[in-house]
């Protein structure tokens, strides 16, 4: 049985290499980012949050990773961020991911809301959208 071995970065990696590579998505958007610098123009992309768990059977080592992205926009409304948002899910739910270390199980959307940022002067638009994506460690 193959060693124990995290998923987290690994999934980060294969979903910033997924929507970067995405030629319709990167005409919509900046930008897809890890890190975001300052005065960054909008709207764009920024992987976020994750929560791993493990999600073992009695012959392997797997792991339920959930990644949040977060899609950022100064579009009055949320038409801009929605647009944006359907093609994330087009690009990663049920889709496959290639996995440093790992074989892709599968990859299920989770949930998305939308907010308007309440700091002065409220123009911008926040949608947090995740995944859950289900992994076992390679042999």
């Amino acid at each position: 049985m193959p060693v124990a071995a995290s998923a987290d970065g690994p999934v980060q990696d294969a979903v910033l290499a997924v929507l970067t590579a995405d030629a319709e998505l990167m005409a919509l958007v900046k930008g897809v980012f890890d890190w975001v610098k300052e005065k960054q123009p909008y709207p764009y992309v920024v992987l976020g949050e994750s929560i791993e768990t493990p999600d073992n059977t009695h012959d392997s080592h797997g792991s339920n990773t959930v990644i949040t992205l977060h899609v950022w926009s100064q579009y009055r409304g949320f038409h801009q961020a929605r647009t944006i948002v359907t093609r994330l899910r087009a690009l990663l739910e049920h889709r496959p991911l290639t996995i440093a270390g790992h074989r892709h199980v599968a990859t299920y959307f989770v949930s998305q809301q939308t907010l308007t940022d309440p700091e002065p002067p409220g123009d911008i638009r926040h949608v947090p959208i995740s995944f859950r994506v289900l992994t076992q460690v390679s042999p």
